[in-house]
């Protein structure tokens, strides 16, 4: 009797999750209806910079979305990065930009990230930026 009881228990547990796969896939639809970054680069390196002058650059996105993407917020791995970005909904087909200021104290290599969070697949997107800080 023990027998049967853990075979439908695991019939039923068996059952429920293959109900769950069945439900994500269906949800395929959902995920395409999302914005989505279509980004020039995520990377940038800076090369040599030098000490103690603050150097930016200008990440550029399209919005290949289907649905306006709504950029909530952008934060920098260290407080030597400074974000910006565009504040307002981007259309689909629109454009828009993170800025990043990297405030160059401490000499040698650097590789720091500017996370941007936004209504798109997994709801946030990396960046990178990169280089080595010298004297001169």
């Amino acid at each position: 009797m023990k027998k049967l009881g853990i075979l439908v228990v695991m019939f039923f547990l068996s059952a429920a999750c293959f109900a769950q796969v069945a439900a994500t896939k269906g949800n395929d639809a959902g995920a395409s209806n999302m914005a989505v970054f279509g980004w020039e680069s995520a990377v940038h390196d800076f090369g040599k910079i030098k000490q103690g002058v603050p150097v930016s650059h200008e990440f550029t996105f399209t919005n290949t979305g289907k649905t306006p993407l709504v950029i909530t917020n952008v934060q920098a791995s260290c407080g030597c990065t400074t974000p910006a970005w565009t504040k307002d909904p981007i259309p689909p087909g629109g454009s828009g930009f993170i800025k990043a200021t990297f405030n160059a104290a401490a000499m040698g290599g650097f590789n720091k990230t500017i996370t941007v969070m936004a209504n798109v697949e997994n709801g946030f997107k990396q960046l990178s930026i990169k280089g080595e800080v010298t004297q001169e």
